[in-house]
């Protein structure tokens, strides 16, 4: 096996990043399941235990957990800025053990929630931890892999934000009809521990690994882009077209994928047009399907740009035609919002997210296609601070409007959400080049 292989250091490090976004995942997602718990339900809008759940209380809860959801995204969004600064800064070993420690304690914190207000608390302390995944990975990802690997690299470790989701709905269901939502909570967030031990005993950066040989050295920094000495300010950063272009990739589409992970399990619950819906102990099967099929979109359009820029496509033609195709496979979303058939719906909605992961894949290569790797987490920060503005803005919009209008409007907005991203991501930068730095 050559260093180019399946066997060089790199790829190890990519499968912790893999592993490392799964349990991210599946702490934040233990709530869109345990939402449709009906004990849940009564603890977090005071009704007595065996109460029951009237309309109006239904429609209360959902209103509320918008707005839990808009906490946490708030949160997120002042995280992942602070995190993309820090971790440029003090490293990503560093900055990633403190994020995992974070969102750890803060998912084993949930197990012990009483009311709406002590959970927004959690879910806030929740999106600080956890705002620091993505700078880091990103940041890894541009420290082991040349320019050419890394949609495919990012593909893959985005791949597990899938099987997170698949994890949380194979094994919440059962751990809250077994042993109660609070076990489901503690469980998950124990999980956090475990990676934070496994991150510190196995990082370092390339140059200081004593796994990595010579020639995996060489071909990691094949298109070195460091600028020795110069890290970009904030203020400075926001004066590149460049980060606009990702930020605004990020604003309009993130909201999307996180509609997904909160609303899916009570859309497929609840909503009124589906013939058949889902409760507890059959909502598994579904989002096993949804995800595994996102995984492979993950994977596969992170390939394909990849592949299209080894066949000698510039990085914007490959980039864009990539992200194109996501975009038009997410197009007929909204239709999964008015059919009555489960099998359609989930059809539907497997198609689009994944899609939205191989937009996901595409979108965060242009931290590190566009700026030095130096300041990839900080163009990372940024840009996930804007797109979890977004997502706090459309979480609390979607609580309300779940509640009074039902899911249409939600699925249309994200049927045409990325044709509009790519569109002012294409009017940005139209060439995808890379950012002119200059001194002072």
């Amino acid at each position: 096996m050559t260093f180019q292989g399946i066997g060089a250091y790199r790829w190890r490090i990519l499968m912790l990043l893999f592993v490392a976004t799964t349990i991210n995942y599946i702490d934040r997602n233990v709530l869109s399941f345990s939402m449709i718990d009906a004990d849940f339900k009564r603890e977090m809008i005071g009704l007595a235990p065996g109460q029951l759940i009237t309309a109006a209380d239904d429609a209360r809860f959902k209103e509320w957990i918008g707005y839990v959801d808009s906490a946490f995204k708030w949160a997120y969004a002042l995280g992942y800025l602070f995190a993309g600064w820090l971790i440029d800064r003090i490293g990503s070993k560093r900055g990633y053990t403190l994020s995992i420690f974070v969102w750890s304690v803060a998912a084993v914190l949930h197990a012990f929630v009483g009311s709406v207000r002590s959970l927004s608390l959690t879910r806030f302390l929740l999106g600080l931890g956890e705002a620091g995944h993505f700078p880091a990975a990103v940041k890894t990802v541009a420290e082991w892999f040349p320019k050419q690997e890394r949609s495919f690299a990012n593909g893959i470790f985005n791949a597990g934000t899938n099987v997170g989701i698949i994890l949380t709905a194979l094994a919440v269901p059962w751990l809250t009809i077994q042993y109660g939502w609070r076990m489901a909570f503690a469980v998950s967030g124990l999980l956090g521990f475990l990676l934070l031990v496994l991150w510190w005993l196995t990082y370092q950066r390339p140059h200081n690994h004593p796994r990595v040989s010579a020639a995996e050295l060489a071909h990691i920094n094949s298109d070195e882009d460091v600028i020795p000495g110069q890290k970009i300010p904030w203020k400075k950063l926001l004066t590149y077209r460049q980060t606009w272009a990702f930020a605004v990739g990020k604003f309009l589409t993130d909201p999307i994928w996180w509609f997904y992970l909160t609303w899916l399990p009570d859309f497929f619950n609840s909503h009124q047009t589906l013939e058949h819906r889902l409760d507890l102990k059959s909502i598994g099967i579904p989002f096993l399907i949804i995800y595994l099929v996102s995984d492979a979109g993950s994977v596969f359009f992170g390939w394909l740009s990849s592949k299209f820029i080894l066949m000698g496509w510039s990085i914007n033609r490959a980039r864009k035609t990539t992200m194109a195709l996501c975009a038009l496979c997410i197009l007929p979303i909204f239709l999964a919002s008015t059919t009555q058939s489960l099998h359609a719906a989930v059809a539907l909605i497997a198609l689009a997210t994944a899609a939205h992961q191989g937009w996901a894949a595409n979108l965060y290569t242009f931290a590190s296609d566009l700026f030095p790797r130096q300041d990839v987490a900080s163009v990372t920060g940024i840009g996930g601070t804007f797109g979890a503005v977004g997502g706090a803005i459309f979480a609390a919009y979607s609580g309300l409007t779940i509640g009074r209008a039902g899911y249409v409007p939600l699925f249309i907005i994200a049927s045409v959400a990325y044709l509009v991203a790519l569109a002012i991501i294409h009017f940005l930068s139209p060439d995808l080049k890379p950012a002119e730095i200059k001194e002072g």
